[in-house]
C-alpha cells in the first residue's frame, strides 16, 4: 500500500480504492462531431429539461435556435485549450441577418463593433448571398465569447435569423446530415492533438 503524495499507479496492474472503494477503471478518450440541428441544446444542464448530449460534453455551445458543427468529447484538457482564448481557435460561421448587405458594406463589418464586454473584431466576413429577405454571410470569430455572433451582427444592425457553425478549429461540418454523428478521422485527431501542446 502506497499512501505518499505523487505515488505513481498503473492501471493495468495495481488496484487503485479509496476508503477501500475502488476506483473505475480511466475511460478512453472520444471524440465526435454532431450537426446539433436547432430546436436542441447543447449544454451540459439545462434547468428546463430539453433535449441534449449524454455521457461526451460539448466543447462550447450553440445557442437553442443555433445549429451545425459541435464537437463531443471525454477529454476535458483539449476542451479546455480549444476554448481557452489565448489559443485563439477559428469558429465559422454561415449566418442570414436581417436586411440587405451589399458588397461595399464588407469593410464597415470587418472592422469590428463595440460590445458590452469589449470590441469584437472578427477574422474574416465573406458575403455568400444577397435579397430581400436577408443575407447570408460567412463570418470567422476566434475568440468564443457568449452569443458572440449574434450581438455582433445586431451591433452592425442587422439581427440574426439563422446561424450555422460550419467550422471548429481544423474540424468542418461538410454534408454530415443534421442530428448526426461521426467520429473524428485520423487527420482531425492529429491536428486536434497538436492544438493541446506539450
Amino acid at each position: 500500500m502506497r499512501l505518499e503524495p505523487g505515488a505513481q499507479a498503473d492501471p493495468e496492474r495495481d488496484r487503485v480504492a479509496v476508503d477501500g472503494r475502488p476506483l473505475p477503471p480511466p475511460t478512453a478518450a472520444r471524440y465526435v462531431v454532431l450537426h446539433k440541428p436547432r430546436g436542441y441544446v447543447s449544454s451540459r444542464r439545462d434547468p428546463e429539461g430539453r433535449p441534449g448530449a449524454g455521457r461526451l460534453y460539448p466543447v462550447g455551445r450553440l445557442d437553442y435556435d443555433a445549429e451545425g458543427l459541435l464537437l463531443l468529447t471525454n477529454d476535458g484538457a483539449l476542451a479546455n485549450r480549444l476554448l481557452h482564448p489565448r489559443y485563439e481557435i477559428p469558429r465559422v460561421y454561415d449566418v442570414e441577418v436581417g436586411g440587405r448587405v451589399m458588397a461595399g458594406d464588407l469593410g464597415r463589418w470587418r472592422g469590428g463593433a463595440a460590445l458590452s464586454d469589449g470590441p469584437a473584431v472578427p477574422r474574416a466576413v465573406a458575403l455568400l448571398r444577397s435579397s430581400e429577405r436577408g443575407t447570408w454571410l460567412r463570418v470567422t470569430f476566434a475568440e468564443g465569447r457568449y452569443r458572440e455572433v449574434k450581438r455582433y451582427c445586431k451591433a452592425m444592425g442587422h439581427p440574426v435569423r439563422q446561424l450555422r457553425r460550419i467550422a471548429f478549429g481544423p474540424l468542418r461540418l461538410g454534408d454530415l446530415p443534421k442530428g448526426h454523428v461521426r467520429p473524428l478521422t485520423t487527420t482531425e485527431l492529429e491536428q486536434l492533438r497538436s492544438l493541446r501542446g506539450p
